[in-house]
C-alpha cells in the first residue's frame, strides 16, 4: 500500500483543469487499489487529486485544517463537490483549529507530509511567496524531511492572474 498526500496550486486557469486531470491520472494509474490519497480537498488541485484517487479505486483521506473552515472557506461554487469529497473518504481528519488560517494550513501540510510515502505537487516551481502554508513551502518541507516528491506541472498549466 502506498499513501500519496497532496499539494498544488488553487488558482488553476480553466484551460489547466483538464490538463492537471490528466496528468494525475496518469500518475495514478500504477497505484490502483493500494493507494491511499491524502488531500485537504481545497478547489483546484488537492479536489482533482481527490477525484482521480478514488476514480483509481484508491482510498481518500481528507485532513480538513480548521474547524470553521467549511463555512468560511468553501465558496458556494465548490461546497457540492467538497460535500462529495468529504462523503466519499474513509477518512476525515479535521485539525483542532478553530479558524482557517496560515498556522491551520500549516499544521495541515504538516499532518498531510506525515501520513504521506510520497508528495504530489502540482507546483508550477516557482519558490515560496513568503506567506507560509503554500505549495511551494509543503515541497520544501518534504524535501526536508526527506519525502520523494512528485511535481505535475504539464505543459500548458497555468495559474490565474
Amino acid at each position: 500500500m502506498t499513501t500519496l498526500a497532496v499539494t498544488g496550486h488553487m488558482d488553476l486557469t480553466d484551460e489547466s483543469v483538464p490538463l492537471v486531470r490528466e496528468a494525475l491520472r496518469s500518475l495514478l494509474a500504477g497505484y490502483s487499489e493500494d493507494l491511499t490519497g491524502v488531500s485537504c480537498i481545497a478547489a483546484g488541485s488537492d479536489s482533482i487529486f481527490a477525484e482521480e484517487v478514488t476514480a483509481v479505486g484508491g482510498r481518500l483521506v481528507v485532513v480538513i485544517p480548521s474547524q470553521d473552515y467549511r463555512a468560511r472557506k468553501v465558496k458556494p461554487e465548490y461546497a457540492a463537490i467538497f460535500d462529495h469529497l468529504v462523503e466519499t473518504a474513509v477518512e476525515v481528519f479535521t485539525l483542532p483549529h478553530e479558524t482557517a488560517g496560515r498556522s491551520a494550513y500549516e499544521a495541515a501540510n504538516a499532518e498531510l507530509l506525515q501520513r504521506a510515502d510520497r508528495l504530489v505537487a502540482v507546483w508550477d516551481g516557482l519558490p515560496p511567496s513568503g506567506k507560509g502554508g503554500g505549495t511551494a513551502d509543503t515541497v520544501e518541507e518534504a524535501r526536508a524531511a526527506g519525502v520523494p516528491v512528485d511535481v505535475v506541472w504539464p505543459d500548458g498549466a497555468a495559474r490565474r492572474g
